[in-house]
Formats: C-alpha cells, sequence, structure tokens
C-alpha cells in the first residue's frame, strides 16, 4: 500500500533509512523534530510504501511554491524490483501536480549506481548544465553514512 507519510511513521522510516548502505542521514534534519517540520511545511506530499505492516519504503517530498524536491528516496532491498520505488514517485508526482508544481529535481550521490540507473528508467534527465552547490549554515548538522 502506498500512503501518504504522517510523523507516526518516522520510527520505522528512520530504521528503513539506518538499513541502506551508503544512505547518509543528518543529525538535526533527519532528527525526529527535522522531519516532524518538514512534513508540517509538505503535509501531503511526502509518501510511505506499506507490506506487511512494515514501511518497506519512504520518500520525503516537498516543494517551495516554485520547483519540488524529492529527498531520502529508499526501499527495503528485500522489497526491490517490484515497482515500489516508481509507485512511491509516482504519487509524489501527483500531489506535487496538485498544489501547482511543475518542475521536479531531485540529488543522487555519483557512486550510487542502483539508484542512478532507476532514476534514468523511469524517464528522468541527468543535468549537464549546471553545477550544484552547499553552503552550510549549521555546522552541528553532521553527516553520517551508513556502511
Amino acid at each position: 500500500m502506498i500512503r501518504k507519510m504522517t510523523i507516526e511513521d518516522y520510527e520505522q522510516v528512520y530504521a528503513l533509512w539506518k538499513t541502506i548502505k551508503g544512505f547518509a542521514m543528518r543529525s538535526i534534519d533527519d532528527s525526529r523534530e527535522g522531519v516532524e517540520r518538514f512534513l508540517k511545511r509538505n503535509p501531503d506530499t511526502s509518501v510511505v510504501a506499506v507490506e506487511d505492516g512494515k514501511v518497506v519504503g519512504a520518500i520525503l517530498c516537498g516543494h517551495d511554491g516554485r520547483r519540488g524536491c524529492l529527498y531520502h528516496v529508499c526501499v527495503d532491498p528485500a522489497y526491490r524490483m517490484r515497482g515500489i520505488g516508481k509507485a512511491m514517485v509516482v504519487f509524489c508526482m501527483h500531489a506535487l501536480k496538485e498544489e501547482g508544481i511543475s518542475k521536479v529535481s531531485l540529488i543522487a550521490f555519483t557512486e550510487n549506481d542502483i539508484g542512478n540507473a532507476f532514476w534514468k528508467c523511469i524517464g528522468w534527465t541527468k543535468r549537464e548544465d549546471l553545477n550544484y552547490y552547499d553552503f552550510v549554515l549549521n555546522t552541528e548538522n553532521i553527516i553520517a553514512f551508513n556502511q
């Protein structure tokens, strides 16, 4: 079942994130409080996939009124290749379109071969015409990568 994510899903979503090899999580942004803040700003666009009472996939999805963005797109490795990821992306695209958003972006690590193959397979375009820049405002928001 694909449905809208709520803060009540946080513990299972966080546990799923911890199982994804190479997944990067931030100490503040990905805390319960950080995710709750995100979901309050974007209450209808994030999604979870649930099978047998267990969260097996999730996407944080939001927008700034102009462009949508997908974050932390993941499916439990034991549930991959069953259309769950694509179904969640379609859910997010419909939710963003309902809110008047016409363009969506995401970031995939260059070394994420599985993720990059997924995005290419479902028709997303890799941009070659821009550079992506970050500026850290809060150095306490530490990034940890799952091994």
